[in-house]
Order: C-alpha cells, then sequence, then structure tokens
C-alpha cells in the first residue's frame, strides 16, 4: 500500500513538473515571439517611411523637370530640394575616405562646401536630358541598418532605368545617403574617382580642393 502511495505521489510530482516545464517553454516561446514582432516593427516603420520619402522626392524631381519654369528656376528649385533631402556632409566625408582624417577641419570645411556646389552643379546641369521623365517606386529592402528604395527611372527613347535610394533615418528624418545605378554606388564612383586624383597629386587634400574649387566655378546656365 504503502509502495502503491509513494508511486502515485511521485506520478502526481512528475506530472506537475512536466506541466510546469511545458508552461515555462510555452511562456519563453511567446515572449520569444513578441520580441521579434516588437524588434521588426521599427524596422517596418523604418522601410514605409523611407518608402513614403522617396515617392515623395522623386514626384518633386519630377514635376521640376517636366515643368515649364526656366532653367535657372529649376536649378534653384533642385537645389533646394537637394538640401532638405541629401545628407551632403555624410556623403562628402564618405567620399573622401582615409584623407578626411587627414585634412585640417578648415580643408575639411572647404572641401564639404564645395562637394555641395559641384553636386548641385552636376545634377543642373543635365536637366534637359530628363525632360519627360518619370519614376516609380518599386521594392524597399533592408540592408546593414538603411532601407533600399528601389526604383524604375524612364526617360523618352531610352530603355528603362533601375535606381536604389539609399536612405539613413540617422538624424531623425530620413536623408539620402547614396545612389545605386544599375547596381553602381554613385558614392563609391565618387570615392574612387577622388582617390584616383589625390594618388597622382601626393595625396594633397589642397590639389583636391583646387580642382573641386575650378568645378564649382563652372556654373551651368
Amino acid at each position: 500500500m504503502e509502495i502503491t502511495d509513494t508511486m502515485q505521489t511521485r506520478n502526481a510530482r512528475a506530472a506537475q513538473t512536466s506541466r510546469s516545464v511545458v508552461g515555462r517553454r510555452f511562456l519563453v516561446s511567446l515572449s520569444a515571439a513578441a520580441l521579434l514582432l516588437l524588434a521588426g516593427r521599427p524596422a517596418l516603420a523604418q522601410d514605409t517611411q523611407a518608402t513614403a520619402f522617396v515617392s515623395d522626392l522623386g514626384a518633386k524631381l519630377v514635376q521640376v523637370v517636366n515643368g515649364p519654369a526656366s532653367t535657372t528656376d529649376k536649378q534653384r528649385q533642385i537645389g533646394t530640394i537637394i538640401d532638405s533631402t541629401v545628407d551632403v556632409p555624410t556623403i562628402a566625408r564618405f567620399c573622401l575616405g582615409r584623407f578626411w582624417n587627414n585634412a585640417t577641419p578648415q580643408q575639411q570645411r572647404d572641401f564639404i562646401n564645395l562637394f555641395h556646389q559641384v553636386l548641385i552643379n552636376n545634377i543642373t546641369g543635365h536637366l534637359g536630358e530628363y525632360k519627360g521623365v518619370t519614376l516609380t517606386v518599386t521594392t524597399t529592402q533592408e540592408r546593414g541598418g538603411n532601407p533600399y528604395v528601389g526604383t524604375i527611372v524612364r526617360r523618352p527613347n531610352l530603355a528603362p532605368a533601375t535606381v536604389q535610394w539609399v536612405v539613413s533615418m540617422k538624424s531623425g528624418e530620413p536623408k539620402v545617403i547614396d545612389l545605386i545605378a544599375e547596381g553602381t554606388s554613385l558614392r563609391l564612383t565618387q570615392r574612387s574617382d577622388y582617390a584616383s586624383y589625390l594618388s597622382r597629386n601626393n595625396n594633397s587634400v589642397d590639389a583636391l580642393i583646387s580642382a573641386m574649387r575650378r568645378q564649382a566655378a563652372n556654373t551651368p546656365g
């Protein structure tokens, strides 16, 4: 009788332990699932915000390019859009690469200012080539913490081009930090061009700044 009671007691305890273990496992699994859902929300929200940002930015650019304004007015409008949507200082620093730390504070300021002007000149100097352009947002992917917003750019009499807009949210609001056109990063290409120029000019940041100053002086008209 005592043996039977003991076995029943052990079985009851084992069943209770089993239920307890299952319960803990269920709670752990539930908690893990909740954490995954919560972790995914900021990324999803970030992607959604970036997609809306690029869609709005693209619409503004297309409106200016295809609008009836004079070339001078279009250049001014494009410059305003770029200043509010593109993180020029971050891109400029990236493009200068390892030479950024070798530059003096004054050289760094001059470089950023000239980079900004050359960027504006390069974009506004080709507005006529984009008359009739359209831009369609496709998909957004998360890479390295940044949303990559895919678009298709169509121009009359030319094949459609695939362009990804790399958006950073570090400042608290979306800013473009790179464009990837047909698989080629524009900021990586520019970084390579600067490094090549510097290697031919004794790694002189002053020489690069002088060359950029000449570029900036060639304002498109």
